[in-house]
């Protein structure tokens, strides 16, 4: 059986669920055993809560996908028999490079080592290693368990072997997973993400328009859309396919393009001015944030169960 292995922070649990609703076993790894028992407790949670509500994932039951995960405090013990490992610690350089050096001297020649890093390059991560050929960064979107895309992102001697037997797993657990060619700062997802943050800040930043409307032309507006269709399929279905809208709005797009400004500092005055709007609306206290986002949490529920049924029909 392939067994799976993580670390047991918040990505690290989601991801968890994710594998284990797949019918996969799972160990959770971390240095602190309270860490690990609260992480199952957690799991066995918001388990329930789902297969309550009818949300739960995969073919087995909330008490069958449970079984399938199991907690380690030992590196060795945990790595043995894994075919698939997903690294899950905070975002910092030097914690991941220990890490990816310590499996580095424990592991075969058939697992694949995988970081969930949003945002170190695959270079700065596993270049020196022994392993650098089974070495990948697939980068999920929180929470994995609700959104399913996965940027799998390779080092520059990651071997096409490693690429192809991650995105088909991806699949196999109900990911959406995507393959860049090679590695860029921000991978794609951010890349696009801030071009939309940039924009919206100057919009706000020059009085355009107030921060919550600038939301509201994207949750109402743009991001219908966008939940089911990218940009390049919205241009297609804009005009009788892509060269036609390009004939039709090049002039337009060229002229509004050139006229964006600079890059945002994202301080000073306009901080103060979004930060304000953004707390009225949402005020920044702990139980308030965490009751919207779990609202969020819920929206995001509904809307992948409505996509996959309307995939399904």
């Amino acid at each position: 059986v392939d067994i799976y292995f993580l670390f047991s922070g918040l990505i690290g649990r989601s991801w968890a669920m994710v594998f284990a609703a797949g019918g996969f076993k799972v160990k959770l790894y971390d240095i602190a055993q309270q860490q690990l028992t609260s992480a199952l407790e957690n799991i066995r949670k918001q388990m329930k809560e789902l297969e309550e509500s009818g949300f739960l994932k995969g073919a087995l039951t909330a008490e069958q996908q449970l079984a399938l995960i199991s907690i380690c405090t030992d590196l060795k013990a945990a790595v043995e028999g894994a075919t698939f490992i997903q690294e899950c610690t905070p975002e910092n350089l030097e914690l991941k490079r220990k890490i990816f050096g310590q499996l580095d001297l424990i592991v075969g020649d058939n697992v694949i080592l995988s970081s969930s890093t949003s945002c170190l390059l695959p270079s700065k991560l596993f270049t020196g290693l022994k392993h650098v050929k089974q070495c990948i960064v697939s980068h999920p979107v929180n929470p994995p368990y609700f959104v399913p895309l996965v940027e799998i992102v390779p080092h520059p001697e990651t071997d096409p072997s490693t690429t192809e037997r991650t995105y088909a797993l991806m699949k196999k657990i109900g990911q959406s997973p995507v393959k860049l060619n090679r590695e860029i700062e921000g991978f794609v997802l951010n890349r696009l993400q801030y071009a939309v943050i940039s924009e919206s800040w100057r919009l706000v930043g020059e009085g355009v328009i107030s921060p919550t409307d600038l939301d509201l032309v994207m949750s109402d507006g743009l991001g219908m859309r966008y939940a089911f269709i990218g940009p390049l399929e919205t241009m297609h279905l804009n005009a009788e396919g892509i060269s036609n809208y390009c004939e039709r709005y090049r002039e337009g797009m060229r002229h509004v393009l050139n006229t964006f400004g600079p890059v945002p500092e994202f301080s000073g005055e306009i901080e103060q001015k979004v930060n304000q709007a953004m707390s009225e609306k949402i005020p920044v206290v702990p139980k308030i944030l965490d009751a919207r986002r779990k609202w969020r949490d819920e929206c995001l529920t509904g809307l992948a169960k409505m996509k996959t049924q309307m995939k399904s029909e």
